[in-house]
């Protein structure tokens, strides 16, 4: 029995191809790795002894070659293969255990030059896998150290001729090109919507089930050339229960919220809708005026904030249930504190500053195939065209702005009341607008007097923006564009309101 090894990430070869000799096999490998094989005492023949030819183009070729492909290719059980195989003197490779260059690695970390990437990108490696793969009749392949301890228990067991086993690696071999390839694909070509899109995800967590018992559910991460940095689908779990299907759906909304805002900002989410969103000159203070938008509602919901979790805001979110906290740091001493609250996941991410980047995009399932668009990310400081007799003052353009803001964050049709850069009342995702109104009015109570409302879409009738000016409001942010956009702005101007209206809209679905 032969194995091939050529390995980028030596973590773990070492007890692999130890285990391997001591199974029997003939390890073949090249350059790096069989130096760093030699230098554990696994004897090792070299690349080079079977292609007969020295590695060329500064490593470019060096697997290319009859010798190796034909060892895996050629069919065991075919004898016109047994007899060129023979007559060429090439020998069977029953196990390839290859990584590939580490572009992924190199493009996460963001030091290489564009020079440095294109030498990143494997070739040779590519084509072991797939020629394994596609003969896993006869050839086992293995792509990732994680597997390396199943491996060695198989070939210990004298399973490695399983072909069950042999089809389930290379079923993994064969998505990990495909992952690897995307990456690539998307390097070059940075096209918002290609022609062929393919995206490139790493099973993170297989989930207990998904939104409803009866489902299965996992969470995958996109690779690096999707979103760079850090995301939820990476977080560091400080403390909590594992991770649920519909506990990661708000704990996104909520994330998405907050990082919306380079102030100080707290949000609270349930059923993927805020019940409270602020913004103030500390973290702590944001919080409290988002619990105070619903605080009936915020029980059980999950919690997104900004900036540092603090002893002071530890101690208010542990007076109250809540399911989920996702923040970028924590003070020890405030985790301490958070870590009391038996049920609460606390989930660490690196806020991610600046506009998405082109490649981040949101997909969404319908039959037979998917809707792909770039996420909702207008400047913050789109044009506000005053439309009523009356202009908006400058405290009330700073609440119609951070209005603006929160609700694209709520589901259509959404209507928000603000105050002081707090929401104070939210009306989600009815199928009339003027009802979405009605419950942001009920919600907010005597505080929407001197409030000001955002509408995510245009007002299309004369009563939405009566409801909440009946009730006190005083200035109303909405798109614009209704045929009835003058009985709107008349209505405004019989209140005494201002009213400014974008040009875009923020709907939510």
């Amino acid at each position: 029995m032969r194995a091939l090894i050529s390995v980028s990430d030596k973590t773990g070869i070492a007890d692999l191809a130890r285990h391997l000799h001591e199974s029997g096999c003939e390890i073949i490998s090249t350059g790096g790795t069989a130096a760093a094989l030699a230098a554990v005492g696994v004897p090792v023949r070299p690349i080079e002894q079977v292609t007969g030819f020295p590695e060329m183009f500064d490593g470019r070729v060096k697997t290319l070659h009859p010798a190796i492909h034909a060892g895996l290719l050629a069919r065991r059980e075919d004898p016109e293969h047994a007899r060129a195989m023979a007559a060429l003197g090439f020998g069977w490779i029953d196990i390839v255990v290859v990584n590939l260059y580490p572009f992924v690695d190199r493009l996460r970390a963001g030091t290489a030059d564009d020079a440095a990437m294109i030498e990143s990108i494997d070739v040779g490696g590519p084509a072991m896998v797939r020629a394994a793969a596609k003969n896993h009749r006869d050839v086992l392949v293995v792509v990732d150290p994680a597997d390396y301890a199943e491996v060695m228990s198989i070939v210990g067991a004298g399973r490695s001729g399983d072909e069950a086993i042999r089809r389930r690696f290379a079923a993994r071999a064969f998505r990990h090109l495909a992952a690897y390839d995307s990456t690539i694909g998307a390097y070059l070509d940075p096209t918002v919507l290609p022609r062929h899109l393919t995206l490139g995800l790493t099973r993170r967590v297989a989930l207990r089930y998904g939104e409803n018992p009866h489902q299965q559910a996992a969470l995958y991460a996109d690779t690096p050339a999707w979103i760079p940095g850090s995301s939820l689908a990476d977080a560091d779990r400080l403390h909590g229960p594992d991770l649920s299907f519909n506990n990661l759906l708000d704990m996104d909304a909520a994330w998405a919220a907050v990082q919306d805002f380079e102030a100080p900002a707290a949000t609270i989410v349930k059923h993927g809708n805020p019940c409270g969103l602020a913004i103030a000159e500390d973290v702590a203070s944001a919080f409290a005026r988002a619990l105070s938008c619903d605080p009936q509602s915020a029980f059980g919901g999950a919690i997104a904030v900004n900036r540092l979790v603090d002893r002071e805001l530890a101690d208010q979110i542990a007076q109250f249930l809540f399911h989920d906290l996702v923040a970028p740091a924590y003070e020890e001493e405030a985790l301490a504190i958070l870590r009391r609250r038996r049920s609460l996941r606390v989930m660490r991410v690196d806020i991610r500053r600046g506009a998405p980047t082109d490649h981040n995009l949101e997909l969404r399932r319908v039959d037979g195939g998917y809707l792909v668009q770039t996420r909702d990310a207008l400047p913050d400081d789109v044009a506000f065209r005053v439309v009523t007799e009356r202009r908006p003052t400058p405290g009330e353009v700073v609440d119609l702005r951070f209005a603006w803001r929160a609700v694209k964050h709520v589901r259509s049709n959404a209507i928000v009341l603000a105050r002081d850069r707090a929401l104070v009342g939210i009306g989600a995702g009815q199928m009339s607008r003027v009802d979405s109104a009605e419950i942001a009015v009920r919600k907010a109570g005597a505080r929407s007097s001197g409030a000001v409302m955002a509408s995510d879409g245009l007002i299309p009738f004369a009563d939405g923006a009566e409801v909440v000016l009946r009730a006190g409001a005083t200035s109303i942010v909405q798109p614009g564009g209704s045929v009835n956009d003058a009985a709107v702005i008349e209505v405004a101007n019989r209140h005494g309101a201002a009213m400014v209206m974008t040009d875009h809209r923020h709907f939510r679905h």
